[in-house]
């Protein structure tokens, strides 16, 4: 005979199941920065830097694909869970030449429904319960809560950012201590996270970098995740230098790219994984399970993007667009005299905001009081000034979080009308600066 759930005392009802310590592990019920940011709190002429999206449309003649691929009958239907097959076609042609290697469409590329449930789906291929997750600082905040929820332990070492006191600092300035590195792992190490171009930083990293993270990924048998979903937006001539090319690294790095970031469609939801077998194959396992299949007429039009791209020359043109959108927004910070980070890839420019006065007594909303000084200093630019960014200390453990407190986020994935309206807006801050 079942047994009946017994009532709470006081009659009430709105808790009787325990949600998961997952979630809370994980962040996932506090609130985050992105609804606390979110235009439905900012004022309605707020100019939106901080989250991530593009204003503009991807390329007319991709979404034309798309249109294409909806009047049709079979791009309206599941596609095979490995990807259809004309976008794995088109993924190996694009970037074979980048792995150095003849890509198997059958078993070394992996559609997914976006770069995040790709690299989801990898953490639930092979993390088991207390596994080890080594993340770089600051992160891309679904991380956390991705490798969570598949039982694994995030282990965070930081980025060191260059002294307040440098003048024109790169992303290049922002460093790894390859000693706290090694420090980190314990025999419960199981994968590194490596994100470059870097979200938030901008950082690429460079071969000497890589090189010395493959060496210990080498040594302790580490599984590699390289989220790589910026590699078209690397400016001034840097090198954009994959790890899965080093030597010994094909065999134990999964590459992340998204057609999200490469053609101005966040929305679509497409993204993919390149690797050997022995890697995919399992992910593909844990994929199926968890959405089968992904988007199918958008993967026809990601498809046509990368068959075109080369032919077209479409992102030697949109890295320069990004350039001149970049440099509107970090003009605008050398006219207030406000130091920053060029980045060297992404799409963010990191402001140094420790040297933005604001009124203590200012009317702060409940969701930024208690948090770090950059929550206030955000929101006080947002409200003030108009421009909304994000406070990078989201991007931080608890015990490191005072070195993203020193920063704002703000994105130049905008229209170039948008970047100097608010460049402009921007200049209102000098009589806030210490």
């Amino acid at each position: 005979m079942a047994l009946l759930a017994k009532p709470a005392a006081n009659g009430d009802r709105t808790n009787l199941i325990p949600f998961s310590s997952r979630l809370k592990e994980g962040r996932a019920l506090a609130q985050d920065v992105w609804s606390i940011y979110n235009v439905a709190n900012l004022p309605a002429d707020c100019i939106n830097l901080g989250q991530g999206y593009m204003n503009f449309s991807p390329p007319q003649w991709v979404t034309e694909a798309a249109q294409t691929a909806l009047r049709d009958i079979a791009p309206n239907h599941y596609s095979h869970p490995r990807g259809r097959i004309r976008l794995r076609e088109a993924i190996k042609n694009f970037y074979s030449p980048q792995f150095n290697r003849e890509l198997d469409v059958e078993s070394e590329i992996l559609v997914t429904s976006g770069a995040n449930e790709g690299q989801y789906s990898v953490f639930t291929a092979f993390l088991e319960h207390g596994d080890e997750v080594i993340m770089f600082e600051p992160f891309f905040d679904q991380y956390l809560p991705s490798v969570t929820f598949n039982g694994g332990k995030p282990v965070y070492v930081p980025l060191h950012p260059p002294a307040h006191s440098k003048e024109k600092s790169t992303s290049n300035d922002w460093t790894i201590d390859i000693d706290e590195l090694r420090r980190a792992i314990t025999p419960r190490t199981k994968m590194i996270i490596i994100n470059t171009p870097h979200n938030p930083v901008g950082k690429v990293f460079t071969r000497a970098e890589l090189e010395a993270i493959a060496a210990l990924a080498e040594e302790f048998n580490l599984l590699v995740m390289s989220d790589e979903v910026y590699d078209c937006l690397v400016f001034d001539g840097k090198e954009h230098v994959r790890i899965a090319n080093l030597p010994g690294m094909w065999d134990r790095t999964v590459t992340v790219g998204s057609a999200g970031k490469a053609f101005a469609a966040t929305g679509w939801r497409v993204g993919w994984l390149i690797g050997p077998k022995s890697i995919i194959q399992p992910t593909l396992a844990a994929s199926t399970r968890i959405v089968f299949c992904t988007n199918s007429p958008l993967q026809e039009a990601a498809a046509c993007g990368l068959e075109q791209a080369k032919e077209r020359q479409f992102f030697e043109t949109q890295l320069k667009e990004y350039a001149e959108r970049r440099a509107i927004l970090t003009d605008a910070f050398d006219r207030l005299g406000l130091k920053y980070t060029l980045p060297e890839g992404s799409y963010f420019v990191l402001l140094d905001i420790s040297d933005v006065n604001f009124p203590e007594d200012y009317p702060f909303p409940e969701s930024v009081l208690g948090r770090g000084r950059d929550f206030k200093a955000c929101w006080f630019i947002a409200l003030e000034i108009g421009v909304s960014s994000i406070p990078v200390s989201e991007f931080y453990c608890d015990e490191h979080a005072n070195i993203g407190e020193a920063f704002g986020r703000f994105a130049f994935c905008k229209d170039v009308e948008t970047l100097k309206k608010a460049a402009e807006r921007l200049q209102a801050l000098k009589k806030y600066i210490k």
